[in-house]
């Protein structure tokens, strides 16, 4: 199972999650990576932890002054990025530009998406894998897996139908060990998580929940 924090712009200390992350996921068989903000992504990923970006722009080298170059960010420690978060959207030819400057700069990726019918037009577009995430839903603390668990399983199906190689994470309102459990049992491969970890008292702790059943 893949545990994907976001760390979106809360204001948490990205070193001390990212040791958290660092240190839970050396005493668990589940994989946990975290996304920190783009300026941050050199200090998390010398913790030793996986590192994310959060986004990066379908660009390359040249005139693009407050893009995020995919080179940049994997230069920086990333080895994987986020795309079309609910938070950050994007048009679906910029997406599949983002799709391949990541490709281009060696990191993986994570398309998200509202619906299992956007899930299969993210999948199409070749990605490592993609992320079913209502937005009503995000930071709620109430899973997609408990509010609507057809949606988890359509996106499964969704994904398959175009290419079964795409991976399934399940987001929006992830916070517990069952929550992690539940997504699994529905066919997700992973889940993306934010506000249960980063505006944790102790993020230790709630990453130990996190993937205790697991």
């Amino acid at each position: 199972m893949f545990v994907l924090v976001n760390l979106k712009t809360y204001p948490c200390d990205p070193v001390d999650v990212a040791e958290a992350v660092r240190d839970v996921n050396d005493a668990t068989d589940a994989r946990l990576a975290v996304a920190p903000q783009a300026a941050h992504i050199e200090r998390v990923a010398e913790t030793g932890v996986e590192t994310w970006a959060q986004h990066v722009d379908a660009i390359e080298h040249g005139s693009n002054t407050g893009h995020t170059l995919a080179e940049s960010v994997a230069d920086a420690g990333a080895v994987g990025t986020l795309i079309n978060h609910s938070e950050r959207r994007l048009k679906l030819a910029d997406i599949d530009g983002a799709v391949r400057a990541a490709e281009r700069a060696d990191l993986e990726t994570v398309v998200c998406a509202n619906n299992p019918a956007q899930i299969g037009a993210a999948a199409a577009l070749g990605p490592d894998a993609v992320a079913v995430e209502p937005p009503a839903l995000i930071g709620t603390g109430t899973p997609v897996s408990q509010a609507d668990p057809d949606v988890v399983e359509d996106a499964v199906e969704a994904a398959a139908n175009v290419d079964s190689t795409v991976s399934v994470l399940c987001g929006a309102g992830i916070s517990t060990g069952d929550d992690v459990v539940a997504a699994g049992d529905l066919g997700a491969e992973g889940v993306l998580l934010a506000s249960g970890v980063a505006k944790a008292d102790d993020p230790h702790s709630a990453l130990e929940d996190l993937v205790e059943p697991l």
